[in-house]
């Protein structure tokens, strides 16, 4: 007997299809796929833009004439409840003070005092003597004169790490220039009132500072403009002249670059490789995503690393600050008049770029663009800017952009630029100093290889790297005039 329907129950009308439906028809099909995608994955310009010199045995020397006034350095210092500190050691970083021992330099680290400026503010005044040395530890100054047309003339730019005022160590002198905080700013500053009632307490400090000037006075008669042993030479017009002797003395202790290695190991287990390698191999698959992590990895290093990267080794007088924080056409310039012997591009995050971009637009001179590789990228002065994520950037959150550095490059050894290191020929290779090696199989079928890229980086010459620096990614410009 059959059953009606329940009382109440809502009736549904039944419709049999009249052809096979698509949900069941995909189980016969070849599904089209993709191989993984990495979203990590960047064009990595900067490794195709740098020359790679072999290293043949794993060991790379750059040799240089000798430099017999070394450079002042960056003087680091930390700020503690909003007051300015640095360990004595940092003080070696000023020349003047290279030769003093631990207990002199600790006394002298005893005379600084934490002083701030506000953005806007005189530090020193055109005409008043000169009364103090300044560390500047946070913050920038603009050093300006007057010329000889009556206008102003903007003269130097220091940024943190920086000092100036060191000729008021000496004999007081009337200023010539005046010193204007950019940024709110927090300076150590040594009194030379204090500084010559330390000197008169402590012979062997003024013995020392005194041997280390008249000793700096004597190297710059044989020393050129780098601080180098300059090479004699003899210009003569008329009769027998005496030529000079001279000759190229050489560093005794050239840097060495030991090439860095970047290794991973891929474990893969055999019955994955050996019954689902069709239509994607997954062996090829697992090497090319892990290869392409460590190439991302390798120009992370080659910018970043504290030993060999290009942020860490660019010279003191080669970092210079934005002159008002956005990165103005004028801040490239400069950055240009450093590093400009045959600049080969500029290296910039792509925020950095836009950062640009709008400054360059809003002064009427928007960039060109050049196209490499089949990419568009924008110039200024005919110098491509490359863009790269790597270069960091920092103080990034809800209230501000951040602020990051453009780095400007001369490349290749002939030119003594910046240079990659590699050792090409390795057993197993798959790139060039890129090798893979299977070291074996293991109780549980796993199969484990081991990937391995050798590489460093060398800059030849102190003026073969320039770095913009504190670049603000944050300024927009309204324009009322258009309606968007």
């Amino acid at each position: 007997m059959s059953k009606g329907p329940l009382v109440g129950q809502p009736q549904v009308a039944i419709h049999p299809s009249q052809s096979l439906e698509a949900k069941a028809a995909r189980n016969l099909a070849t599904t089209t796929k993709t191989v993984p995608q990495l979203q990590g994955i960047t064009p990595r310009w900067l490794l195709s833009l740098l020359p790679w010199v072999q290293v043949e045995s794993g060991t790379y020397r750059v040799n240089r004439v000798k430099v017999v006034i070394p450079p002042d350095e960056r003087i680091t210092a930390i700020i503690e409840r909003k007051h300015a500190k640095l360990e004595p050691e940092q003080l070696r970083a000023f020349s003047l003070f290279r030769s003093l021992d631990e207990s002199l330099l600790e006394r002298l680290a005893g005379q600084l005092t934490s002083e701030k400026a506000d953005v806007g503010q005189i530090v020193v005044s055109p005409g008043e003597y000169g009364s103090k040395f300044f560390i500047i530890v946070q913050g920038k100054v603009d050093v300006s004169g007057i010329g000889d047309n009556g206008k102003k003339d903007r003269g130097a730019l220091f940024g943190a790490g920086d000092y100036f005022g060191e000729l008021s160590l000496g004999e007081a002198t009337k200023s010539q220039a005046t010193v204007k905080a950019l940024a709110d700013s927090i300076f150590l500053t040594i009194d030379r009132t204090k500084l010559e009632a330390l000197l008169r307490d402590t012979p062997e400090l003024r013995k020392a500072l005194v041997a280390a000037l008249e000793e700096r006075s004597q190297l710059r008669d044989i020393a050129n403009e780098h601080g180098e042993k300059a090479i004699a030479v003899y210009l003569g017009k008329h009769g027998e002249n005496e030529i000079p002797a001279t000759f190229a003395d050489y560093e005794e202790y050239p840097r060495e670059y030991d090439l860095s290695v970047l290794q991973s190991i891929i474990k893969v287990n055999t019955r994955v490789s050996d019954l689902y390698g069709t239509p994607i191999d997954q062996l090829r698959e697992q090497l090319r995503l892990t290869i392409e992590s460590l190439k991302e990895q390798q120009e992370w290093e080659i910018i970043n690393n504290k030993d060999f990267g290009l942020l860490a080794n660019a010279a003191k007088v080669q970092r210079i600050p934005t002159r008002s924080g956005p990165p103005t056409p004028d801040d490239l310039d400069e950055l240009i008049s450093r590093v400009w012997k045959k600049p080969a591009f500029f290296l910039a995050h792509p925020k950095a770029i836009a950062a640009f971009g709008r400054e360059a637009t809003r002064r009427g001179v928007p960039p060109p663009t050049v196209p490499l590789w089949g990419s568009g990228f924008i110039t200024w002065r005919g110098i491509p800017i490359i863009p790269s994520d790597k270069i960091p950037i920092v103080g990034a959150n809800e209230q501000s952009a951040g602020k990051t550095s453009i780095l400007l490059v001369r490349v290749g050894e002939k030119d003594q630029g910046v240079v990659g290191l590699h050792h090409p020929g390795l057993p197993g290779e798959q790139l060039p100093s890129l090798s893979v090696r299977l070291t074996g199989i293991d109780s549980k079928a796993l199969a484990s290889y081991l990937l391995s890229l050798y590489f460093s980086v060398a800059v030849l010459t102190d003026d073969a790297l320039g770095v913009l620096e504190n670049v603000d990614l944050g300024n927009y410009y309204e324009y009322p005039d258009l309606h968007v």
